[in-house]
């Protein structure tokens, strides 16, 4: 018996060349619109984490656990994978045949469905179960090779929305931009996380969950992981600000002053924590400098200040600059530069952002959003490079992405012709699943 689909008859519907041509191994233009593992898997719900649950589970680690790790992720993966494969296909029709979007959907499809271009040996919803050490080491490897097929997604997808933004209303662009980045930082936390907890047990035999957990730090020093970005910022040369071609001359980076509750630890994924936190001071440092070049060309820099606030349920870090605020006619509001729609935001159809999009897009290198990719781009091999930080423009949204995965938030208030206070809220307990729309 067929599953009824939600979508309409494929004969009122002309076949998509984008998606025909992107692979011999495409489905047929049926199979794009129904399938019924699609249906069976997109069907299931997604079950979530927490922080906490990640953490209590990895700190008594033994091989019976990490087994039963490496089974939750393998039949975890194509649920969330058939969720976001269904959003793909609900987009109007000139959207989901845009080349690079087809080229996101071919990708998700693959992996789910089809062997096609994809290296490995199984599929993702195909794979065996595993049930010695020896299957969870080969089905890492697995799961690593899956990651680095998909490093394209991110720039692709971004890319090919801010070209369909004409087409789609900011709310729903926005809304199911959110849901596409949010489920694949899922996906990388539950890979990840379980892919070093395996390494820690290979090494040691257990977790010393005192230092970390999987990719968790279950004492995260919030004043080390601001200095360490200050450290890395600091070094760049005093080049001209490649986001403004303002000639700051020889003006020096702003000082950062850390005050508040200073000793605050907490247990989160320092990953995105610092991901944060370099984006929103390496903005603060530009613009103080910048707005110094144009209005106080004889004064010195003001600090800006990092203040860290540890309330009994949350973590709160402000970062207050004095960099002129954000005073841009691209946008009417600061929230505005969280979205990918052109209509709130006009910057994400400018050529130059869009062409460097491409060129990520199209490198082996694709896009991660980590605190390591940010660094490589302002000192690979120790040779600063600042014009590739922020030229793609996804460094906010995806600093408010990772806020509210697990139910935080990022706030900004501009005081035009002077400065902006940026409100970072993280919840401390590590009660709060994460943040995935069914």
């Amino acid at each position: 018996m067929r599953v009824a689909s939600p979508w309409p008859p494929a004969r009122s519907l002309r076949p998509s060349s984008a998606v025909r041509l992107l692979s011999s191994t495409t489905a047929s233009y049926n199979n794009f619109y129904r399938n019924r593992q699609l249906e069976r898997y997109a069907a299931r719900e997604t079950r979530r984490l927490s922080l906490r649950q990640l953490v209590f589970f990895g700190r008594s680690m033994n091989e019976e656990r990490l087994i039963k790790s490496a089974n939750y992720v393998r039949t975890e993966l194509p649920v969330r994978i058939a969720h976001r494969i269904r959003d793909l296909q609900a987009l109007p029709y000139v959207v989901v045949t845009q080349p690079d979007v087809a080229k996101v959907y071919e990708l998700y499809w693959t992996a789910f469905e089809k062997r096609g271009f994809v290296k490995s040996l199984y599929l993702i919803r195909r794979y065996p179960q595993i049930n010695t050490t020896s299957d969870n080491e080969k089905f890492c490897n697995f799961l690593g090779s899956l990651l680095s097929e998909h490093s394209g997604v991110i720039p692709a997808l971004s890319l090919g929305l801010s070209l369909s933004s004409p087409h789609l209303p900011p709310d729903q662009l926005d809304s199911f931009m959110r849901r596409m980045l949010v489920t694949r930082i899922s996906r990388r936390v539950l890979v990840d996380h379980h892919v070093a907890l395996s390494r820690a047990v290979a090494k040691h035999g257990a977790v010393d969950s005192h230092q970390r957990i999987g990719i968790i730090y279950p004492n995260l020093d919030v004043k080390a992981c601001i200095m360490q970005s200050v450290k890395h910022l600091k070094a760049r040369p005093l080049a001209p600000l490649d986001i403004t071609g303002i000639d700051s001359g020889d003006i020096p980076w702003p000082d950062v002053v850390i005050d508040g509750h200073v000793d605050t630890t907490f247990a989160y994924i320092k990953e995105h924590f610092d991901y944060m936190v370099f984006e929103l001071l390496k903005n603060s440092m530009r613009f103080t400098r910048m707005f110094a070049s144009r209005h106080r060309p004889n004064e010195p820099l003001p600090p800006i200040r990092a203040t860290i606030v540890a309330g009994p349920d949350d973590i709160h870090l402000r970062i207050s600059d004095n960099g002129g605020g954000i005073t841009t006619p691209k946008v009417s509001s600061p929230e505005d530069l969280y979205s990918f729609s052109h209509v709130r935001n006009r910057s994400r159809l400018e050529g130059e952002r869009l062409g460097a999009l491409r060129d990520v897009s199209s490198s082996g290198r694709g896009m991660t959003a980590t605190f390591a990719e940010q660094l490589a781009d302002i000192t690979p091999a120790g040779v600063s490079k600042p014009d590739k930080i922020g030229r793609i423009g996804l460094g906010l949204p995806m600093s408010n992405i990772y806020a509210t995965y697990f139910g935080g938030s990022l706030d900004l208030m501009s005081l035009d012709g002077w400065g902006t206070d940026v409100y970072l809220r993280l919840p401390k307990l590590g009660t709060n699943l994460e943040g995935i729309d069914i």
